[in-house]
Order: C-alpha cells, then sequence, then structure tokens
C-alpha cells in the first residue's frame, strides 16, 4: 500500500461508527441548535423584548417618514405576532455561530485532514460575511434607500407602512445582501472543487459584472443608491474571491495531489 493511501486511513481511523449512532448524533447536535437559539429567546423575551427589537429594526424606516407619521398594522393579530417573528429571527442570527459548530462538530470527524482545513475556514468567513451583509443593508442601504423613497413619494399619499409588509421587506432584503456577502466563499468552493479555473473567474469579471447588476436591480428598491450600493461590494467580493481560491488550493491539497505536485516539480 502506498504512503498517501495509508496516510488517507490514518487519518480516519477509529472515525467509523453504525448508523443509528449517526442519527443519534445528529439528533443531539439538532437539539443543542435548538438549546441555544431558545436560551438566546428567553434572553430576547427579557430583554430588550420583543416591542423593542421591532422597534429597533424599524428605526431606519421610521426615521424617513414624515414628522408624526407612523406605521400601521393591519392585521388584527400582527402587533403581537410579528415582535415574536423578529425576536426569533434574531435569535437564531445571535445563535448562528453555535449552530454552525453543531454541524461542524458534526461533520468533522468523517473528513480528511485536508478537508478539515478547508471546510472550517469557509464555515467562520461564511457567517462573518453574512453578518456584514446584514448590518451594511441595516446600517448603509436602508439610510439611504428609505429617505430617497420618502422623497419620490407624491404629495398626495399618505405614507403609512404596514409592519407585517415591512417585516417580510427586510427578511428579503439580508437574505439578499447576506447572500451577496458570501460570493468569496462560493468562488473559493467552485474552484477548489475544479469545476472552474483561477484563469476562468478572471476571464468571466465582464460577465460577472453584467449578472451581479441584474441581481443587483432585481432584488432593491428601485433607486440608483441601493443597487450599487449592492453591485460594487458584489464585485469587490469577487476579486477577494479569486485572490482567496488561489491561497485555498494550494493549501488545502489531498496527500495525493501534493505527491504528484511534487513528481512534477
Amino acid at each position: 500500500m502506498s504512503d498517501p493511501e495509508k496516510s488517507k486511513e490514518d487519518e480516519l481511523a477509529g472515525t467509523e461508527q453504525p448508523f443509528v449512532q449517526h442519527l443519534i448524533e445528529l439528533r443531539d447536535r439538532l437539539l443543542y441548535s435548538c438549546y441555544g437559539v431558545g436560551i438566546v429567546l428567553v434572553v430576547l423575551f427579557f430583554y430588550p423584548g420583543p416591542s423593542r427589537l421591532y422597534d429597533l429594526l424599524a428605526m431606519p424606516l421610521v426615521k424617513a417618514l414624515p414628522e408624526g407619521s407612523k406605521m400601521i398594522a393591519v392585521g388584527v393579530v400582527s402587533p403581537f405576532l410579528v415582535p415574536i417573528k423578529v425576536s426569533v429571527l434574531v435569535a437564531v442570527g445571535i445563535a448562528l455561530p453555535w449552530i454552525l459548530y453543531q454541524i461542524w462538530a458534526f461533520v468533522a470527524p468523517g473528513l480528511y485532514k485536508h478537508e478539515r482545513r478547508l471546510v472550517l475556514p469557509l464555515v467562520t468567513a461564511s457567517t462573518i460575511l453574512f453578518y456584514l451583509g446584514t448590518a451594511f443593508c441595516y446600517f448603509f442601504v436602508f439610510g439611504q434607500a428609505f429617505p430617497a423613497i420618502q422623497r419620490l413619494a407624491p404629495h398626495s399619499v399618505a405614507v403609512t407602512p404596514d409592519i407585517e409588509a415591512y417585516l417580510d421587506f427586510v427578511i428579503t432584503m439580508f437574505l439578499a445582501f447576506g447572500v451577496a456577502f458570501e460570493v468569496p466563499v462560493i468562488v473559493v468552493i467552485l474552484a477548489r472543487m475544479g469545476l472552474v479555473t483561477v484563469a476562468q473567474l478572471k476571464s468571466w469579471r465582464a460577465y460577472f459584472l453584467v449578472g451581479a447588476a441584474g441581481v443587483a436591480g432585481l432584488v432593491t428598491p428601485p433607486d440608483p443608491v441601493s443597487m450599487l450600493a449592492l453591485l460594487l461590494p458584489m464585485y469587490m467580493l469577487y476579486e477577494v474571491g479569486i485572490w482567496s481560491a488561489q491561497i485555498f488550493i494550494k493549501h488545502t491539497k489531498a496527500p495525493d495531489e501534493e505527491a504528484k505536485a511534487s513528481e512534477v516539480q
């Protein structure tokens, strides 16, 4: 048996488990994730509370409304249910690192050493990038888009947004910006799997820019500031992804790939 094949077996030695044990492990990890979300949710119910959380979420829009204007609740139970939904979503967002850790703890024993060197940094980076995307949307995009939209509203229209419609809009925007900020991770995965090469990624810059412009035009409010606020970070993150892919490909090679590279040299 060759040394690379022996090293592969050594990496996973003792990690084989019966199928039932895998199911038990999966159940435990899911329960741990739910416990983490539940603890955060209980804390949020006491401080700052569901109503205060919704007020914080609605702050960018409320600031842009005409003086004395407020949001409205069309549904009978919306004033109660919508803040609860916000609390659950915030709890999941805060507990996201814990949830991802449980996923990592479940799959890590079945990964080779070189695969662990790839997965763990990508999981960490994807979490941070998602947080950055939502924060960028909340603090910058909303602060620029909502005043611009109000300035374009006809004077004969009383702007009183519904709280549930606003929550749906915010979730869509957070997901759009959160996923858009994952571009470097997606690029690295595609390159590491061999589906594309770094040279191809560099040659596709213009196509990516056009596609990103189309996505930005579809998911953002109809103002140029919001569109550019999504388009420019996506393109810059694409460049970061190309640079990162070269590093990951170099440092996460399998033992047999490293052996072949040394033979070529």
